[in-house]
């Protein structure tokens, strides 16, 4: 059958991937992590642990995005004082545990690899090309992802032919126990816990009616979009789910209602400090990055100066995200997984057809596993 797919070398899914962008663990504070989050295209950021005697075997110790440290600044004593929050060291971000990152080397085959990503590894680390030791450590790797097997095995997706063409429900693919969902009545605060774990499934959190009825989704993806990261983590912790909902979709034009909210649940709760920088967020998200730099006094800290760097990127106005992307139990592996691959999502929401009421989910990862399986059998 297919068997030779998964001999290749995993070299072969790095053609044409960008090289990774990466900070240092022992130098890094958590300020330094958003501000270089902003500044690139890519929406993940290689958290690397440098050995000086071997720059070669450098280790990549974690993976972020701005979704963490919304995570971060929301958990207890971080909201009271998000400045100094900013000011810990990198790791305080970095989940306890390993193997969400794995290193993997060009040669391993793709099985090996795959094995890898459906044992919990969220991405592959893969060395690419020759790298001599005065080179930046951004340019020794790529990151291999679930979406890039999928894409792997859709390409020769009639070598597995009838699967396929199987729908989900007949392939055991809904998942109704690990779809996350929260009613869009709940505080705001209760997303956290289900954020972190939509982080580490690479799903999304839905948001749901009293009845169970799909209204849309917080996704790690979006919460990484927004650009004022304190704005978002106040809306986080004095908005409901519903509302917050609606305030990232249309941050940088929120209602003012909205805002009003937000202002008035930061005085309830004593959040002040958030409140104030919040207040400067909105007050001057048209100063540009150099006047902000040039009113920094000198005797500023570092804090201080990392915050006005955050508070003067503008604001991209307008919604952030389209309807969350659903499918049905009888949409065939095939349909599913390039509605997913067209819209950049590592996931479906399975809904029914009649009322939208949420059944469950279907994630890359479900979808690996049939081909691995399929894989597995023709090599009996």
């Amino acid at each position: 059958m297919a068997v030779s797919l998964v001999s290749n070398e995993v070299s072969d899914l790095c053609i044409g991937k960008p090289a990774l962008r990466s900070l240092p663990l022992s130098v890094a504070a958590v300020g330094d992590a958003l501000l270089v989050l902003r500044r690139g295209g890519e929406p993940h950021l290689a958290v690397l642990a440098a050995d000086r005697a071997a720059s070669e075997k450098r280790a990549v110790v974690g993976k972020l995005c701005v979704a963490d440290v919304l995570c971060y600044l929301c958990s207890d004593g971080n909201l009271a004082s998000p400045a100094a929050a900013l000011e810990r060291p990198v790791s305080a971000l970095l989940p306890k545990g390993a193997g969400l990152v794995c290193r993997v080397e060009p040669q391993f085959s793709v099985s090996e690899a795959l094995d890898l990503i459906l044992d919990g590894a969220q991405s592959l680390v893969v060395p690419i090309g020759s790298v001599s030791r005065k080179k930046l450590a951004a340019a020794e790797f790529c990151w291999l992802t679930q979406e890039d097997f999928v894409r792997y095995f859709l390409n020769s997706i009639a070598l597995f032919s009838p699967v396929p063409a199987l729908s989900i429900e007949a392939l055991g693919l809904v998942r109704s126990a690990d779809a996350l969902a929260i009613r869009h009545d709940e505080p705001g605060l209760s997303i956290i816990p289900l954020v972190r774990r939509a982080l580490s499934d690479q799903t999304a959190v839905a948001v749901v009616t009293d009845d169970g009825r799909l209204l849309g989704e917080i996704s790690p993806a979006a919460l990484s979009a927004c650009d004022e990261t304190v704005a978002v983590a106040a809306g986080i912790a004095t908005l409901t789910a519903g509302d917050l909902m609606a305030f990232i979709d249309y941050y940088g034009s929120p209602s003012e209602s909205l805002v009003r909210a937000i202002k008035a649940g930061l005085k309830e709760k004593g959040l002040q400090e958030m409140l104030e920088l919040m207040e400067d967020e909105l007050s001057s998200f048209s100063i540009s990055s150099s006047s902000a730099s040039s009113s920094s006094s000198d005797d500023e800290s570092s804090g201080g100066r990392r915050l006005r760097k955050l508070r003067s990127r503008s604001f991209s106005i307008g919604r952030r995200s389209e309807e969350p992307e659903v499918c049905h139990p009888g949409s065939s592996l095939v349909a599913v997984m390039v509605q997913a691959l067209a819209h950049r999502v590592s996931y479906l929401w399975v809904v029914d057809e009649d009322d939208y009421g949420l059944m469950g989910i279907v994630t890359f990862a479900d979808m690996l596993r049939v081909f691995r399986e399929q894989l597995q059998q023709s090599s009996l």
